[in-house]
């Protein structure tokens, strides 16, 4: 049976086994509890794309561009808090590599104006997550009580089948397509679905 086929269970123990073949995670999910970031999740590309690497037999950092570091504070949304997080959290996490610190609760403040689409105030990081565009990037991690922590809203079975599938709530379809045209050409592996004319998937799979 092939991962993509495997229960959910066994989908995160083997997610939890491969994205530890990136040291940059690795670190990241080591040093995340000094940052004291509230709602705080490792997220998107650099889990999913460490996983595709690994199945690709490519280095586990290959094609990886930042490592999104969100988390959710309501009780000050200024660009100068958020600011604050992020300068202290990239002294703490000390990694060479590009970590991008979000603060979910705000984006509602800027995203039409980057994106061309209105975006409605979150109301958690997983929240934020579930509207990512990309199925396989609604995926987050954290350390939790020991062990590793899986958000994954659409399941893990796009995700390990090289599949990537459109998540069409709240992202406009040019978004979706230059973010798969980079990937078609990096993972030439992967299966990109196109953009639907009906209803966004139903939100399934959580853990």
């Amino acid at each position: 049976m092939s991962l993509s086929e495997a229960s959910l269970e066994e989908q995160m123990r083997e997610l939890d086994r491969i994205i530890r073949h990136n040291p940059v995670i690795v670190a990241i999910l080591e040093r995340m509890p000094l940052l004291e970031l509230p709602d705080c999740w490792l997220a998107a590309g650099a889990l999913f794309q460490t996983v595709w690497n690994v199945l690709c037999d490519r280095d586990p950092q290959a094609g990886i561009l930042d490592y999104d570091l969100n988390y959710f504070d309501a009780s000050d949304l200024s660009w100068e808090a958020e600011d604050a997080a992020i300068t202290t959290a990239r002294v703490l996490l000390g990694v060479e590599a590009d970590v991008q610190i979000r603060n979910e609760a705000r984006v509602h403040l800027w995203y039409e104006a980057k994106f061309g689409a209105p975006c409605p105030a979150y109301q958690s990081t997983r929240h934020a997550i579930s509207t990512f565009p990309n199925c396989s990037s609604c995926l987050a991690v954290r350390p939790a009580a020991g062990k590793l922590e899986v958000f994954a809203p659409f399941g893990l079975s796009d995700l390990f089948a090289l599949r990537t599938r459109p998540n069409p709530v709240l992202a406009p379809p040019h978004v979706y397509a230059a973010k798969t045209a980079r990937w078609a050409n990096e993972w030439p592996q992967l299966t990109v679905m196109p953009w639907p004319e009906t209803a966004a998937p139903s939100v399934s799979g959580q853990s």
